[in-house]
């Protein structure tokens, strides 16, 4: 079979835009040095399988020097100063999620202007010149809380899922998930981003990286929040729970505390708690938060220093990866669902097809689920299941 000529720069950009080196890759193509050193070239066939293998647009490794691709979001990492939009120093996981993401929210878009739904009045609502105590506070009037609304919940854990739902129930797509769609071999890095915001007046949608932390969700979904308050999609890995060095970044981070633990509320209690042999767990239970978003927000208060900080949290880390191995197991597959794909945006595609307004051809597509497995979820979703 005849080989086909391609740039050994192109060759090279896929290989390193799929976060491999070329010996990660030369099992499956022997001969991926020579290539890449230009002693010989792959055949068609075997270049059809390297675009599959890094995930790479087959039509781009025919260009005579790599493309120079953008995110469609800005992304903002707490190391850097500067928002990254290069897709090379992102992984193709991340890059795919949002691109799923996007088609998801451009649907419910089109459906939702399609049956006359308004704009939502609060996206685009505040201004960075805004304290983001006041912010905070329009975020509960929105939600109809009140400032102690955690406190009639058991747990924490019950806080993150209460939010969830009542942020879907003012018309934000929220997404969970901690691989690509369903495929469980293309994993999330919480190392790479916590999560992302695609903002929009009709659709505005929410993702979590569900590989992280139980204690951190609860935090990224408000910080997420606020960037719809305020209007702006950004993608961000806030590491160690920290902001990257920017304006909106540290906005949203300052919101996002207050809300979920109020400056008020936390310095009345503080006196009482630091004496305590552990002050972050006493002011947790009040707060219905995590032990980690309490220790947050003490280090933005100053009750707390930044090196105390950060060596409470790695030691979070550690004890909460002991636990989840202790635990193990993957949970019910269709009740993963109403996070992977969203409880508002399935019922919606569901609904949808089973008028005939959608094909269900395209209600698969959308929803990352299949024949038997769409109808057994959409069943369950009718029955008020899962």
């Amino acid at each position: 079979m005849s080989s086909v000529e391609i740039k050994k720069e192109v060759l090279v950009w896929a290989i390193e835009r799929a976060g491999f080196t070329p010996s990660d890759l030369e099992i499956k193509f022997p001969r991926i040095h020579e290539w890449i050193q230009g002693e010989s070239q792959p055949t068609l066939k075997q270049l059809e399988n390297f675009a599959k293998s890094t995930r790479t647009p087959f039509g781009f490794l025919f260009l005579k020097k790599p493309p120079t691709e953008k995110l469609p979001i800005p992304f903002y990492r707490t190391n850097n100063n500067e928002q990254q939009e290069v897709v090379q120093s992102v992984s193709p996981e991340l890059r795919d999620t949002i691109y799923l993401m996007q088609r998801r929210q451009l649907w419910m878009k089109e459906h939702l202007v399609e049956i006359g739904a308004e704009p939502l009045p609060y996206v685009n609502s505040v201004k960075l010149e805004e304290a983001p105590e006041m912010v905070s506070q329009k975020i509960r009037n929105t939600l109809n809380l009140d400032e102690d609304w955690a406190s009639k919940l058991p747990t924490w854990e019950h806080a993150l899922q209460f939010l969830r739902d009542t942020i879907e129930n003012i018309g934000v797509l929220v997404t969970l998930n901690g691989i690509v769609g369903n495929n469980t071999r293309r994993k999330l890095s919480t190392n790479e981003f916590r999560g992302f915001v695609l903002v929009d007046e009709h659709a505005p949608l929410l993702f979590v990286n569900n590989a992280d932390f139980k204690a951190a969700k609860i935090f990224t979904l408000i910080h997420e929040l606020a960037h719809i308050f305020i209007g702006k999609s950004a993608a961000f890995d806030l590491r160690e729970m920290l902001p990257a060095n920017n304006k909106l970044e540290l906005f949203c981070n300052q919101a996002a505390a207050d809300f979920l633990v109020p400056k008020s509320q936390l310095l009345d209690y503080w006196t009482v708690a630091k004496k305590t042999n552990e002050p972050f767990h006493n002011l947790a239970g009040k707060f219905k938060v995590s032990v980690l978003v309490v220790a947050r927000r003490a280090l933005d208060l100053s009750l707390v220093d930044k090196s105390s900080f950060i060596e409470f949290y790695y030691q979070y880390q550690k004890d909460e990866r002991r636990m989840r191995t202790n635990k193990g197991g993957g949970g019910d597959f269709y009740k993963n669902q109403n996070l992977r794909v969203g409880r508002r945006f399935a019922t919606a595609v569901m609904q949808a097809a089973k008028e005939g307004k959608v094909s269900y051809h395209e209600a698969f597509r959308l929803t990352g689920l299949y024949g038997k497995t769409f109808d057994k979820y959409a069943a369950s979703i009718e029955q008020g299941g899962l």
